[in-house]
């Protein structure tokens, strides 16, 4: 029988990869943690993903090798972590191997910690087996470090003493408020416009990632100031990344970068949190536009959401593995001679339009890219374009069900709260801004289920799988579907997910927020006490929970007209002026949060018949408005709070048009309210 350590009965699919390695892990927990202190061995900490390549890289190589993890077992204390169910020591132990390692981290990470109070010694990431690559090999530096805080334990000591102060400071409170300032924006802006590639779109060089919230920052700044500059760099980065490698063109969805500059060959992992994202992104791009091009990539993350990650209760899986039978990728690509014997007829224009007429790019393979635009392949074809559309789809199709009967990656099925929140406000969105029926079931469904699995007792859990919920949330779980519900409020109107936005907003002010100089930690004041309580403001590959929350409570705030959340909104970004000045495109989020604050939204609230409001809501939605909000409350609504209730309904529809705490006359016509929305430019959309 093989051997299980302490991972097997763990709900993360991560720590369950390593469940049989010979290394004595424990999760991290109090056990762990005594141990290290009584026994006086340091912490080996690994944190990693399921998904992660490197990871499993590292985990074949040397969690899985006998010596290695008897040299492990020897001398250390060996804790896994999913970072994913674990952000919050992922951020701290990040941070830390910045200062320690005077560079950036990654996944696999590799920390070692002082057994008396985890504070860290020597970080890095993936080690080798054998030396290569300026890295040492992992037995040698494990044999290194044991004999190192053996014999230097004072010297040890002193460091730890210096790099607790220093992770303090990367925490501290701000020394004082700035003035709030508009420069914010538009310093963004061209701090964006430095960094935009100009040749494939995107920001920076390889690897590259979607950025989401550049591109969410490029919309909304071209619908304040009617920038083309800005609307430019926001739409060719879309197209050029729906079109190349990173965009599966045969089940839709997208992986979480691409490892060349071109959006041709992805890291091929697809994960929950950057399509949600994107799905939102590709349905405002079609309400910007027009273009169906847009419109069908967003209907295809849908798809994908619905086909690939939605479980049997209505939730969101976590993400796709890289791998397949151990091999990166093997899942999608394609020998050339196999797709020209499936698809016949169909294969030469097809292979014209993604690249298979090119040299394999992929390690001896073909993985399908945008490579000639589809109007182009129709010319040379001669081809009428829905005559080149319709062979298209007939050969996605035909190697779908192909691929499909292959051995597929695995799924991380553990359901994150954070991560559902940003596709539920993903599917809503598109469920306005292109009328299906499909994303707005999905985001019913799946706000049902966190509310129902994931809120008990009035509190907040960040993690469910196999029937357990657990982990307190995070100040990112309570802020995104705080955010996901205003937009789903916008799409149709339910009491229960107010009730539940009003829960939420409590729980951030009653547990998160720093009450004297105000903003948000990352953790609950009633968190596991660990060696930093972070506070981040800075986007990453998620928007930061700090900047979603401030624009979140804010706009609850003038719905429901509650001076406490718009304080409380204010605090956090005078707290956070100081970086908005000193790095504002790392922090587009709270810029989002500047603009509201300094130009409120429009609040546009519809009381009526349900059946006679659809008509009016599809007014207020043309063109796209970041900073128009719309809710459609039906005249049979109850329990309303003040503020809406003082809103009734009068005829078959009437529209109330709300700027800060002033509200218009009921509008009875629409034409009156296409004139009202006309009349707002700035923030809220050229009209």
């Amino acid at each position: 029988m093989t051997h299980q350590n302490r991972l097997a009965d763990e709900t993360s699919p991560y720590l369950q990869q390593h469940a049989d390695n010979p290394v004595d892990w424990y999760p991290w927990g109090p056990e762990a943690l005594d141990k290290a202190a009584r026994e006086g061995k340091p912490i080996l900490l690994s944190i990693g993903y399921s998904a992660c390549h490197w990871c499993h890289v590292m985990a074949h190589e040397s969690f899985e090798d006998e010596d290695t993890a008897r040299i492990m077992n020897a001398h250390f204390v060996n804790v896994k972590v999913d970072r994913e169910e674990r952000p919050d020591l992922d951020r701290i132990y990040q941070h830390a191997h910045m200062l320690l390692a005077r560079r950036g981290g990654g996944w696999p990470l590799t920390v070692f910690l002082m057994p008396q109070d985890q504070v860290p010694f020597f970080a890095g990431t993936y080690f080798p087996p054998e030396p290569r690559h300026g890295l040492p090999a992992f037995r040698d530096l494990l044999q290194r470090l044991a004999e190192f805080f053996r014999t230097r334990r004072s010297d040890l000591d002193e460091q730890n003493a210096s790099m607790a102060q220093a992770l303090g400071t990367l925490y501290a409170a701000p020394a004082g408020h700035e003035p709030l300032s508009a420069a914010a924006i538009d310093q963004t802006r061209a701090q964006l416009e430095h960094n935009y590639d100009e040749a494939q779109g995107g920001f920076g060089g390889a690897p590259k990632f979607p950025h989401p919230t550049h591109i969410d920052r490029l919309l909304r700044h071209q619908a304040a100031t009617g920038d083309e500059g800005a609307r430019r760099m926001a739409l060719v980065s879309l197209y050029r990344m729906a079109e190349g490698g990173i965009h599966d063109h045969l089940a839709g969805g997208f992986c979480r970068y691409s490892v060349d500059e071109f959006w041709m060959i992805p890291h091929f992992e697809k994960m929950l949190y950057d399509n949600g994202q994107l799905l939102a992104l590709y349905a405002q791009a079609h309400a910007v536009t027009g273009d169906a091009y847009f419109a069908d990539v967003a209907r295809d993350i849908v798809r994908w959401a619905d086909s690939e990650m939605r479980t049997p209760e209505g939730a969101f899986c976590s993400s796709l593995d890289a791998d397949s039978e151990g091999h990166e990728g093997k899942f999608y690509v394609w020998e050339r001679d196999e797709v020209k014997a499936l698809l016949g007829d169909d294969f030469k224009p097809f292979a014209r339009r993604y690249g298979l007429d090119r040299p394999a790019n992929f390690e001896g393979h073909w993985h399908l890219h945008g490579w000639v635009d589809a109007d182009k392949v129709a010319q040379e074809f001669g081809m009428t374009p829905d005559a080149l559309a319709a062979t298209l789809e007939r050969a996605r199709a035909t190697l779908l069900d192909v691929r499909n009967q292959r051995v597929r990656p695995g799924r991380d099925d553990k359901i994150l709260t954070s991560w559902n929140a940003l596709m539920i406000r993903g599917l809503a969105i598109a469920a306005r801004h292109l009328d299906d029926a499909t994303a707005e079931r999905l985001a019913t469904g799946a706000v049902d289920f966190l509310r129902e699995t994931l809120w008990r007792d009035d509190r907040l859990y960040a993690t469910h799988k196999n029937g357990r919920t657990h982990l307190s949330a995070y100040l990112d779980d309570h802020a995104f579907l705080l955010d996901a519900l205003l937009e789903l409020l916008q799409l149709r109107w339910r009491a229960e997910d107010l009730d539940l936005a009003v829960r939420l907003t409590e729980r951030i002010l009653g547990h998160f927020e720093d009450r004297e100089h105000g903003g948000f930690y990352f953790t609950a004041d009633d968190h596991e006490r660990l060696i930093q309580r972070p506070r981040t403001l800075e986007d990453e590959a998620t928007p930061a929970g700090y900047g979603v929350a401030t624009v979140a409570l804010a706009r609850l705030g003038w719905l429901l007209v509650e001076p406490r959340y718009l304080e409380a909104s204010e605090r956090a970004l005078r707290a956070a002026a100081a970086a908005l000045r000193h790095s504002p495109a790392a922090h587009c989020t709270l810029v989002t949060a500047l603009e509201e604050h300094l130009d409120p939204p429009t609040l546009l609230i519809l009381r009526g018949r349900a059946d006679a409001m659809p008509a009016w809501q599809r007014d207020c939605l043309a063109p796209y408005a970041p900073g128009r909000l719309c809710f459609a409350i039906p005249d049979d609504a109850s329990d309303l709070p003040s503020a809406l209730a003082d809103k009734t309904p009068q005829d078959e529809v009437v529209a109330y048009v709300c700027r800060g705490t002033t509200c218009s006359e009921p509008l009875r016509e629409r034409a009156a309210l296409r004139d009202a929305i006309t009349q707002r430019n700035g923030l809220h959309g050229k009209p």
